[in-house]
């Protein structure tokens, strides 16, 4: 079976570089057939505004017809219909922007908005104690405090019992060395 067979690629072929003076070429050649095709539809329109008399198989009539079936071709020059679905992009000068109008939000955006006044609100509502949440705690923290006020009671107690025993034991170590004396 030869190489450059079905299966056979790209990859022995020379390869040809375009050159930049080539380059330079086709893009002068590019500026110079828009700019004449521009000419063009300028001329066009002023030929639309001011109406001429055109004598019967002038040559104008021809290119116009050209250009015509170049940019609409089929039931286009026929029909004129926009897709509605297409929004044209319109460009807005400085002076006709509106500061006063308001913004229209995204959903996504009122969401979030939402989300953050009910979480305000909450959060309103938990520090006056008024969510099952909140009441909770505040029991929770009733109880804690019954327990670490019990609890110092205690420790004062088993610390005067202390002290007493230890003036007991004092006093019995004072009588026990007067005794001895």
């Amino acid at each position: 079976m030869p190489r450059g067979g079905r299966k056979g690629g790209h990859k022995g072929r020379v390869r040809t570089y375009t050159s930049p003076e080539e380059i330079d070429a086709q893009m002068k050649e590019e500026k110079e057939r828009k700019k004449h095709e521009q000419e063009q539809d300028e001329a066009g329109a002023a030929q639309t505004e001011l109406p001429e008399e055109k004598l019967p198989g002038s040559g104008s009539e021809d290119s116009d017809d050209e250009n015509s079936s170049r940019r609409r071709q089929g039931v286009e020059g026929l029909i004129e219909i926009e897709n509605p679905n297409r929004v044209a992009q319109k460009s807005k000068k400085v002076t006709q922007i509106e500061i006063d109008e308001p913004k229209q939000l995204s959903r996504r955006e009122r969401e979030e908005i939402e989300k953050q006044k009910a979480k305000e609100r909450y959060m309103k509502m938990h520090l006056a104690g008024k969510t099952d949440q909140a009441k909770a705690d505040l029991a929770r923290l009733a109880i804690i405090r019954k327990q670490r006020e019990e609890a110092a009671k205690k420790k004062e107690e088993e610390k005067k019992a202390k002290d007493a025993v230890a003036a007991a034991a004092a006093a019995a170590r004072g009588i026990n060395s007067l005794a001895l004396k």
